[in-house]
């Protein structure tokens, strides 16, 4: 049998807060900006989606980088810095009622992240850095593993057991594209059964998926106009989530403005992906 024929093993669901991450459940959603510009700026978003998806009846985890530690260029926005930054989560996270994620760079910072967000997030650069996912797995917290752009999805299973093996068996696996050469990603739809074979919820990144990293010379470029037909795409082969990042105006977002989806679009994409998702889910072709 090869790596990408896989048996499938028994399906794990990730729960947070009112969140169900089920590979054959209805799909749930993680959100946000992506870096803290300001505490205003976070509460305004988060504030904004928790009203979107309360009117669809759908929960979900708002997401905020506290800081940015692999931009493009050092002169690159990055936010507060890691533990102010955290102070703002806290304080948005209390406000809002609604479970948070981020992401850490560095074994030290897991500990620190686990008192105050929901998930722990392990960026895709950093994927093969056991002491960082041995920190998070141990702290106990759901911990997303971005799957690099570098990786096969087969090559997760890695990432997957240094997880385990603290005994953390909380694990999402996000598909967020693959390098292609010359600032270009790649989505490859196969990656979605491959390492749903892990038995772990699979999430899609709706939006660096459409990245074009370094396409600015110093900073990312991106795609957006190529997120919902890409997502849509995803959830039609199956997955337990999709992750998406949402700016008031996209254009004037300190980080990753051009692949991320105008807030004010965020319902009518949850719409669509939730509809899709039914239809797959119950049988239906």
């Amino acid at each position: 049998m090869s790596k990408s024929e896989k048996t499938p093993v028994r399906s794990i669901q990730v729960r947070v807060g009112s969140v169900i991450f089920d590979n054959h459940g209805p799909v749930s959603f993680i959100a946000g900006p992506c870096s803290l510009e300001s505490e205003e700026l976070l509460l305004r978003v988060g504030t904004v989606l928790k009203r979107q998806f309360r009117a669809l009846k759908i929960p979900f985890v708002l997401k905020c980088s506290a800081d940015k530690a692999n931009r493009t260029s050092v002169k690159s926005f990055r936010g507060p810095g890691f533990e102010r930054g955290l102070e703002i989560l806290a304080r948005v996270k209390s406000k809002l009622g609604i479970p948070l994620l981020t992401d850490v760079h560095e074994p030290a910072q897991a500990a620190l992240a686990a008192s105050v967000v929901d998930i722990i997030q392990i960026p895709a650069f950093l994927s093969r850095q056991t002491d960082l996912l041995l920190a998070a797995g141990a702290c106990g917290k759901p911990v997303n593993i971005k799957k690099a752009q570098f990786m096969a999805p087969w090559d997760v299973e890695n990432a997957v057991r240094k997880i385990e093996s603290t005994g953390n068996r909380n694990i999402l696996i996000t598909e967020r594209g693959t390098s292609f050469g010359y600032n270009n990603l790649v989505v490859d739809m196969r990656s979605f059964e491959i390492m749903r074979a892990l038995g772990y919820p699979v999430i899609y990144d709706a939006t660096h998926s459409v990245q074009l990293p370094g396409g600015k010379g110093a900073s990312t470029d991106g795609q957006r106009q190529f997120a919902v037909p890409l997502t849509r795409g995803a959830v039609a082969v199956g997955v337990a989530g999709v992750f998406l990042e949402a700016h008031p105006d996209p254009r004037r977002a300190l980080s990753d403005g051009p692949n991320s989806v105008f807030l004010k679009d965020v319902p009518a994409l949850v719409a669509q992906v939730r509809a899709i998702d039914a239809i797959v889910k119950s049988g239906k072709s």
